[in-house]
């Protein structure tokens, strides 16, 4: 799963009862960015994620090719 807008968005997505292989939670904002990466943190899930109001749509796709990347060059 890729969160990287609405930090609404992630807190639903933490309160599912799903079992994700990796979710990337980067939204951006100042009012609930920050509260919910950390909210990602601390549920348990397998998790990329920053500690700051920074991020969005575009730095959670750069995230994911990163890691796309990675996995193809191994």
């Amino acid at each position: 799963w890729v969160v990287g807008c609405a930090p609404t968005a992630l807190y639903e997505l933490i309160g599912l009862d799903a079992d994700p292989a990796l979710v990337i939670g980067l939204p951006v904002g100042f009012v609930g960015a920050a509260e919910s990466k950390a909210a990602l943190r601390s549920s348990g899930l397998p998790a990329v994620s920053n500690v700051s109001e920074k991020g969005g749509s575009a730095v959670a796709a750069a995230a994911l090719n990163a890691l796309l990347y990675l996995e193809e060059s191994e």
